[in-house]
């Protein structure tokens, strides 16, 4: 059982890393559609490089801006789908050590 309980507690760890990535590119996504968003009409637009603020043209800036949200809109899948498998495997060992605890298995036999 003690293997189980390890395993769980490691799973939760993942767990938990996976919904910070998952964060961290839900954050940049928002960034990424609010600047979208920021240059839609505009004539002139401009991207940092250094510590420069270069012209660039709007459509330049507008296909590298959805080729990034597609991007990291398919991470954001590949996240979603790993923390629901881990989901449901949490959901199974919890179960499993309920169940040990629950019928007294977790005791030493003589």
């Amino acid at each position: 059982m003690s293997q189980q309980i390890q395993e769980l507690q490691l799973l939760e760890q993942s767990l938990s890393h996976l919904v910070s990535q998952k964060q961290n590119f839900q954050v940049q996504l928002n960034e990424i559609e609010s600047a979208l968003n920021e240059i839609q009409g505009k004539d002139k637009a401009y991207r940092i490089v250094g510590g420069l603020m270069i012209e660039t043209p709007r459509e330049e800036i507008e296909k590298d801006l959805n080729s990034k949200k597609e991007m990291i809109e398919v991470r954001i899948k590949s996240l979603e789908s790993q923390e629901e498998k881990m989901s449901v495997k949490k959901i199974e060992i919890q179960k499993k050590v309920m169940e040990n605890m629950g019928d007294g298995s977790n005791q030493p036999s003589n």
